[in-house]
């Protein structure tokens, strides 16, 4: 396998200094539009593909981000690992904001289960999400935050919303009581495609704000937002530099997702679906 790292940059993450032979590229999906043009090239000495996820100047909401196309170019361009920077609110006193929170599971409210796989149209696949995450890259990120001098928690839930409004008082106060550790609104897609992708994907949770439930704190506003991650903001392009440059070239789970998970005989795949998940599929053909 030859190894090639996808960095997808949330909220104030759209761009990443330090690339070599950068070169952007548009790739066309079956799916559609990628959220902007993949920034590939070197970074730490490891080839690198850069995506931010809202599109430069952030112009996409989280409930119009087409993740299908976003996993699906990271696919085509031969990316086996991408690391996610995403801003979450907390839901837990211990979660502060300039926190990291390195998430474990995920717990669904959203309305787009059919947008967050690449199957249907005739293949059938159920792929297993007990553990969304990658353990490998949890366990590195993990070590470059504590060395980055960051405020670093290692596993947590993470609540997917729908947005684009946050949570109301009487949500925020029922995932806190159901154990839940930092919410958002965009990550579940990305790593439900990245697992059925064959990808290994983990997400860098930046903690913002108190969601809404902590009284006497100031409303969660994207003011708010947008200032404390923009702090973070060094911090996590450090690590994630640091951690592009230690991956190693080693067998993973995540690498093997599909190969009992697709049920539709191949005699029965209809050739369009099977040509539009050519980059997915090519191995067991």
């Amino acid at each position: 396998m030859t190894m090639k790292i996808g960095i997808i940059g949330g909220s104030g993450l759209y761009d990443i200094e330090g690339f070599t032979q950068r070169k952007e590229v548009r790739v066309k999906t079956p799916f559609g539009a990628p959220s902007d043009a993949c920034v590939t090239g070197k970074l730490a000495g490891r080839d690198v593909v850069f995506l931010p996820r809202h599109g430069r100047g952030h112009r996409i909401l989280p409930s119009e981000l087409n993740h299908r196309a976003n996993i699906w170019a990271m696919k085509k361009l031969g990316v086996t690992h991408i690391i996610s920077v995403s801003a979450v609110g907390s839901l837990q006193e211990r979660y502060k904001p300039l926190d990291i929170v390195l998430v474990d599971q995920f717990f669904d409210r959203t309305k787009k289960s059919l947008e967050h796989t690449f199957f249907g149209r005739g293949i059938v696949a159920h792929v297993g999400f007990a553990d969304p995450l990658c353990g490998g890259l949890r366990s590195l990120l993990a070590n470059c935050s504590r060395e980055a001098g960051a405020t670093v928690h290692v596993g947590g839930t993470y609540v997917n919303m729908e947005g684009p409004a946050f949570s109301t008082r009487a949500e925020s106060n029922s995932y806190r009581k159901l154990g839940f550790d930092v919410i958002g609104m965009t990550n579940l897609g990305e790593a439900k495609c990245s697992r059925e992708a064959e990808i290994c994907y983990q997400t860098m949770a930046m903690v913002t704000d108190y969601d809404c439930w902590k009284e006497h704190e100031e409303a969660v506003t994207v003011e708010m937002i947008i200032q404390n991650l923009n702090q973070n903001a060094a911090t996590a392009k450090k690590i994630v530099q640091m951690a592009v440059g230690r991956i190693e070239e080693k067998d993973c789970s995540c690498q093997h997702a599909l190969a009992t998970a697709v049920i539709t005989g191949k005699k029965l795949w209809p050739p369009k679906t099977k040509r539009e998940l050519a980059p997915l599929l090519k191995k067991y053909v």
